[in-house]
C-alpha cells in the first residue's frame, strides 16, 4: 500500500469508523481487565494488565487472519460464550477464598483469564471489524494498535473504582454474563434454536437469565464464604 492511499480521504475515514468500532466492542474486554487485575497487588497489577493485554492482541491478531474461516465453524460462537459464563463467575468469588495463592500464582491467574476471556469474546469482535473493513488488513491491523492503549487505559480506570466501590464487580460480572449469553444466541446453529424454542424475546430474556444466574452464584459463594 502506497503512502498516498494511506493519506487519502477514504482511507482515513474507514480507519476512524474501525477505531470507534474497536473501541465499542472493546468495552467488554476491559471490563475483564480490570476485573482480573484489580485485587492484584500495585506493583505487579499493571504487569499483569500489560502482558495479558499483549497475549491477547496475538491471538486476536490470528484470529482477524482467521476471519473469513471463523464464518464457517460451527457452534464456534456458542462455545465462546461457554467459555465466558464460569470466567464471569470465577471473578466473583470472595477474594478471602485466595488468600492463601502467593502473588506469582494471582498474577499468572490475572493474565490467564485476560487472555481466555479476550479469545472468547474476541469471536463476535473481529468478526464485526473484519467486515467492517472489507478484507484490509491494515486498516483492522491500525484500528487495533490505535485502539489498543485507550482499552488498556480504560480497564486501570475501571480497576481503581473497582477496589473503591465493590459493588461494580457484580456490575461487571453482569456486563460479561450477558455478552456471553448473547455470543451463544449469536450462534447461527445454537442461537437459532434456542429462539425457535422461546421465540423472539429470547433475545432480551436469555442473556438476562445468564446474568441473573451469575449474580445468584455470586451471592451463595458471599454468604457461603461469611459463614465459614
Amino acid at each position: 500500500m502506497r503512502i498516498l492511499d494511506i493519506l487519502s480521504v477514504q482511507f482515513l475515514t474507514a480507519l476512524g469508523s474501525i477505531i470507534i468500532l474497536d473501541i465499542v466492542l472493546a468495552g467488554d474486554n476491559a471490563v475483564v481487565i480490570a476485573m482480573a487485575s484489580h485485587s492484584l497487588p500495585e506493583n505487579i497489577r499493571k504487569k499483569a494488565i500489560y502482558i495479558g493485554t499483549i497475549g491477547a492482541i496475538v491471538i486476536r491478531i490470528i484470529m482477524t487472519v482467521l476471519a473469513a474461516w471463523l464464518l464457517t465453524v460451527p457452534y464456534l460462537q456458542a462455545l465462546g460464550g461457554l467459555i465466558l459464563i464460569p470466567i464471569a463467575a470465577g471473578l466473583l468469588k470472595p477474594a478471602n477464598e485466595n488468600m492463601k495463592i502467593s502473588p506469582l500464582m494471582s498474577f499468572r491467574g490475572a493474565v490467564k483469564t485476560i487472555i481466555i476471556a479476550d479469545a472468547a469474546m474476541g469471536v463476535d469482535n473481529v468478526l464485526a471489524v473484519a467486515g467492517a473493513a472489507h478484507g484490509d488488513f491494515v486498516l483492522v491491523f491500525l484500528g487495533l494498535m490505535i485502539s489498543i492503549p485507550i482499552v488498556v487505559w480504560g480497564s486501570q480506570i475501571i480497576g481503581s473504582w473497582m477496589n473503591r466501590y465493590p459493588v461494580l464487580v457484580y456490575v461487571g460480572a453482569g456486563i460479561l454474563a450477558w455478552t456471553a449469553g448473547t455470543m451463544i444466541l449469536h450462534d447461527k446453529i445454537i442461537g437459532v434454536m434456542i429462539i425457535g424454542v422461546i421465540g423472539n424475546q429470547g433475545l432480551y430474556f436469555f442473556p438476562a437469565a445468564v446474568m441473573i444466574t451469575i449474580w445468584m452464584f455470586g451471592c451463595i459463594m458471599q454468604k457461603k464464604s461469611k459463614k465459614q
